[in-house]
């Protein structure tokens, strides 16, 4: 495999698991004590931070430079 294809396949990898965690940390919240709209905000801050991953992920391994 070529140096290129393992760093795709590493940063894939850990921005899935990134976003598996923070997904289940952000459902977790809003199904506890905090409720839908006490987690609202949370779930915007864990989709803008979600944008900016993948944003990076894309930037760094998939464009062409």
């Amino acid at each position: 495999m070529s140096r290129h294809r393992i760093e795709i396949i590493s940063a894939a990898v850990g921005s899935i698991l990134l976003m598996v965690f923070v997904i289940g940390l952000a459902q977790s919240i809003s199904s506890g004590a905090a409720g839908f709209w006490g987690g609202l905000p949370f779930w915007i801050i864990v989709f803008a931070s979600l944008i900016l991953v993948w944003y990076d992920f894309w930037d760094s391994c998939v464009r062409k430079k």
